[in-house]
């Protein structure tokens, strides 16, 4: 026989100090939770009594509402134990919500699986990671769509901006992970377009910050000593080699093969990473010095440029390993930019990624045109670009506010 009960969840109180109340099932030990649609504050709830105390606004009403919603779920519970003998608290539960509005948790992780070979590693992990952190603040994995109210939302925001001290960036992708979800229900006819409950939220957006090196610091990270033989070295003169390269991603710098470039045009022909599209290019001197540097005498035409990947078969063959290498190296190569960039006392936060923002802004303050930078980058929409040829005009601003009178 199952029991039931009317409980307020004090440990999920928001910031006003109220605490949603849930219909209680206990059965075979095994207990489920369905919103009341009603949020308290302890001072005014009677767990004794089971009724919202006098004191509140339409205490009345709504204690008629919770009598109505109690008798309803016992009327469910007390049919489907009369047809069936033994009834799971899960079938329970969707009898009493109504089987149509599926579990969201449940839903969006089979969503993930589907969708596993058809999106890059890093954003099957990041769904699966935001969908962790969300599951873990709610406190269980037993949460239906339309218990994912505006409400619930904003006290989501409020406890990733005051407890996890997530700035904008990362709660925009909190929030639209989540998103993503409904939307997906919604195109499978799973729920209805008006459970959508991200439209009311404002979700703040950081300004673009991209940081790049002026020439004069990134020429003194060039000539700085470093032991030849050293992993320091190696990424030094990959990062190095991405300015001159046409800023490429880490993971393609990485993962240059011999076959990616034709030495007699100097071009590189290689399908990047993120976008998949096949990309090509010419290279400059310095590039092709560093090139030169690591390429082995009798190399094949798969061995990889630079010397960090010690596992060719296994990082061509395995998404998992890769994706794990890819991770691991970056935060290798970041971390020997850093040492360097703060032995030089430069005055920016060296990663790999900001050799891209360097190769635009340096191409551009050279005379290069916008539309011949966006192609080097292989962006898909110039107006990607032109983000760094307001860098470039901010600059010029400085510039005249410091030395024009």
């Amino acid at each position: 026989m199952a029991s039931i009960k009317l409980v307020l969840r004090t440990n999920q109180k928001d910031h006003t100090g109220k605490s949603p109340l849930y219909i209680r099932i206990i059965k075979d030990r095994k207990t489920k939770f369905i919103t009341a649609g009603l949020k308290l504050k302890e001072n005014d709830w009677d767990e004794l009594k089971q009724r919202v105390k006098k004191s509140y606004p339409n205490s009345a009403r709504m204690n008629a509402a919770l009598a109505q919603k109690v008798a309803d779920a016992e009327g469910q519970i007390a049919d489907m134990e009369r047809k069936v003998k033994t009834v799971s608290i899960k079938r329970i539960k969707e009898a009493i919500k109504g089987k149509e509005i599926p579990n969201f948790f449940e839903f969006s992780r089979k969503h993930c699986e589907r969708i596993r070979n058809n999106v890059s590693i890093s954003t099957y992990k990041n769904y699966h990671a935001y969908l962790d952190k969300f599951e873990k603040w709610v406190g269980t994995k037993d949460v239906y769509f339309d218990e994912i109210t505006v409400s619930l939302l904003m006290d989501y925001m409020s406890y990733l901006s005051n407890v996890l001290k997530n700035g904008n960036t990362t709660q925009r992708y909190s929030i639209m992970i989540l998103a993503i979800m409904f939307k997906e229900a919604i195109k499978e006819d799973k729920i209805p377009e008006h459970m959508y409950p991200f439209s009311k939220l404002k979700l703040k957006k950081d300004p673009s910050r991209r940081q790049f090196l002026k020439k004069e610091q990134f020429e003194e990270i060039l000539k700085y000593k470093l032991d030849e033989k050293s992993k320091a070295s190696v990424y030094r003169d990959m990062f190095i080699f991405s300015i001159f390269a046409g800023g490429l991603r880490f993971s393609d710098v990485l993962e240059f093969q011999v076959k990616h470039f034709n030495e007699e045009e100097r071009r590189i022909q290689k399908v990047i990473r993120k976008t998949g599209r096949m990309h090509q290019f010419k290279i400059g001197q310095l590039a092709l010095d560093i090139i030169n540097k690591y390429k082995k005498e009798n190399a094949e035409q798969d061995d990889f440029i630079f010397p960090v990947i010690t596992n060719k078969e296994l990082y061509l063959k395995d998404d998992e390993y890769r994706y794990t290498f890819i991770e691991s190296a970056n935060k290798a190569a970041n971390f020997q930019l850093q040492r360097i960039a703060k032995k030089l006392e430069i005055p920016v936060k060296v990663t790999f990624h900001i050799s891209r923002h360097t190769f635009a802004t340096n191409a551009l303050n050279n005379g290069m045109r916008i539309e011949h930078v966006s192609k080097l980058m292989d962006h898909r929409d110039i107006s990607t670009t032109q983000v760094y040829a307001k860098i470039i005009s901010e600059e010029l601003d400085k510039a005249v506010d410091n030395y024009i009178y």
